[in-house]
């Protein structure tokens, strides 16, 4: 039951922003910007983002060698230079907005494990780096000339290093965004789950946690920034859930020799140091169809995985103890651009990061407001 100054007051917007994510925080902040006098609200279930935002790796990064050269097999060179672009532009906008010092970004370099099976796109490197060079103009990809020196086993028959990558702390991205979002006077709602959303009149309709009781919000513009999540908001959306899961060690005896953010298997899998912990995850390609979920479950087959890559591959005759884990779910599709529409009179959808929102969430957020700010 609702009051006459909390319908007067709290309910009637001028955007609403579905998903209190990255993406959905970087539309409610460029809307803002550019509309100083609106009404914003972003609403979310959870008390945190409820998708993969502050569930991920922590990877400031667009794409190892191999990942590029799969993207070959379902894309143009044009779409993947595109796309590559568009991650790295990401990228430095966030680093440029909010300062390497609030994101805690370190420039660490990336780096991919070679096995023997893999020995073929060395072959292709000098290509992939030509093609990159329209961006870079510099060598993004390189050998390293010792790859014995990082300690992984005699598996590992070669390390590529990417000059341009580095990490980040996820809590502390949105950490900023929150700070960003408050000082422009966005209103952030969390613990409301939206069940319904009326995409031609801007009517939003939530339910609190416990069900008791439901809200009914009205924008003149709405924006659903629910990636994995939006099935239930927008039935005939091409997604695909994708669940990862992520490992963290306790500390590893001894220290860890290298630093940097490291992929394999096409980067399916990433690892890096956190705090003198072995932070690794990924390899849903190991059980592709039973990843396809919303669930937060673990997966005991990838966890299993996970683990053999830690001691057998990473730090090989040394124990690795695990301290905490956890899953995130991000979306996947056809395509790996993101989908950036309106799909009715008031409302448009930002989704599909294809997990790389840290690289592009930030720009996928402004192209959506900008979308809403021409209806």
């Amino acid at each position: 039951m609702l009051s006459f100054w909390e319908q007067k007051n709290f309910l009637h917007y001028d955007l609403i922003v579905v998903g209190a994510g990255f993406t959905g925080l970087s539309a409610a902040i460029h809307f803002k910007k550019k509309h100083k006098k609106a009404k914003v609200l972003v609403v979310d279930r959870g008390v945190f983002p409820s998708g993969a935002s502050t569930k991920n790796a922590g990877f400031a990064c667009f794409g190892s060698l191999t990942e590029i050269l799969d993207d070959f097999w379902t894309m143009t060179p044009d779409e993947v230079l595109h796309l590559v672009e568009k991650r790295y532009a990401g990228l430095k906008q966030i680093r440029k907005e909010f300062g390497d010092q609030a994101l805690r970004y370190q420039h660490r370099n990336g780096y991919e494990l070679i096995g023997a099976e893999q020995l073929d796109a060395l072959e292709q490197l000098s290509d992939i780096n030509h093609l990159l060079r329209k961006l870079f103009s510099k060598e993004v990809f390189s050998l390293v000339k010792d790859p014995q020196k990082f300690g992984f086993s005699d598996t590992v028959k070669a390390v590529v290093k990417n000059r341009f990558e580095g990490e980040l702390d996820p809590g502390a991205y949105l950490n900023a965004l929150w700070t960003k979002a408050s000082s422009l006077g966005v209103r952030i709602l969390t613990g409301l789950s939206v069940v319904e959303v009326d995409h031609e009149e801007g009517r939003v309709l939530a339910e609190k946690k416990d069900k008791k009781e439901a809200l009914e919000f009205f924008g003149e513009r709405v924006a659903i920034c629910t990636n994995a999540f939006t099935q239930k908001l927008w039935p005939s959306s091409p997604l695909e859930p994708g669940r990862g899961l992520i490992l963290l060690s306790k500390p590893i005896d001894g220290g860890i020799p290298w630093k940097g953010a490291f992929h394999l298997d096409r980067g399916y899998v990433y690892f890096r140091e956190v705090e003198g912990r072995l932070l690794l995850g990924g390899a849903r390609n190991k059980d592709f169809e039973k990843e396809k979920t919303t669930d937060f479950g673990v997966n005991p087959v990838i966890k299993e995985h996970l683990n053999r890559l830690a001691q057998e591959v990473i730090f090989p005759g040394r124990p690795v103890e695990w301290e905490m884990e956890w899953t995130g779910i991000m979306a996947f599709g056809a395509k790996k651009s993101p989908i950036i529409q309106q799909i009715g009179k008031k409302t448009a959808v930002a989704v599909r990061l294809g997990g790389m929102g840290v690289a592009i969430g930030w720009q996928v957020g402004k192209e959506v407001s900008e979308l809403l700010s021409d209806l």
